[in-house]
Parts: C-alpha cells; structure tokens; sequence
C-alpha cells in the first residue's frame, strides 16, 4: 500500500520579502464615511512596495521614466 506523506512548507520571513520585493505589491483603499449628506470621514491610501529594480523595469513600461540627456 502507499503511504501518503503531509509536508508543512514554510517560508522565512526573509523569503516573504524578498518575493514582495520582486514582484511588488500595491495596496489601494479608499474610505468615506457620511452622515446625512454631511462627509465625516475620509481616507485615501495608496502603497506601493516593490525593489528599485522593480519599480524603474514597470515604470519604464508604461512610460513614466523619462530619458535622461546625456
């Protein structure tokens, strides 16, 4: 008969952020409390957490770099 075996894989908290580091992650959140028509409350947050590298490789994409003159 097999046997089945259970692996627990696990990552360091080094692996973790070296990947979000890598790939980049963004977090966008946007809340607005009101009461009668009347704002009480409102919070904007934009978070953008990736390498240097990361973020020069996908802002060159979508053209957000500009060329520097040399």
């Amino acid at each position: 008969m097999a046997s089945v075996q259970k692996t627990m894989d696990s990552s360091s908290l080094a692996e973790v952020i070296d990947r979000i580091l890598d790939k980049g992650i963004v977090i966008d959140a946007w809340v607005r409390v009101s009461l009668v028509g009347i704002e009480i409350l409102s919070v904007e947050a934009r978070i953008v957490i990736a390498s240097v590298d990361t973020y020069l490789k996908y802002a060159e994409a979508v053209g957000l770099t500009a060329a520097v003159a040399a």
